[in-house]
């Protein structure tokens, strides 16, 4: 019995924790120049929760993955915006 009680704490521990990762694809439209994609990474990655950013000036687009328990798509746009790049979440 107590080897079930061990496991159902151990899964109620995990799997949220997979749950909370998120990627989500931003459109940054008004990245133009070589410095623009290293502006947005910083903002993006200041934000608690993101543990990853790819940001492309080609695509003009940042593809971030995130902990959707400490942060959320509104603050990550907020971040590019606040550096002087909207974003919007890319369809």
């Amino acid at each position: 019995m107590k080897k079930l009680f061990a496991a159902l704490a151990l899964v109620s521990v995990v799997v949220p924790a997979w749950a909370a990762i998120q990627t989500v694809a931003l459109a940054v439209p008004g990245m133009t120049c070589a410095a623009c994609p290293i502006t947005v990474k910083k903002a993006i990655s200041k934000v608690d929760g993101v543990s990853k950013t790819d940001v492309s000036i080609g695509k003009r687009e940042a593809v971030v993955t995130f902990d959707d328990t400490k942060t959320n798509v509104q603050k990550l746009t907020k971040a590019t915006e606040e550096a002087g790049y909207p974003s919007s979440v890319k369809r």
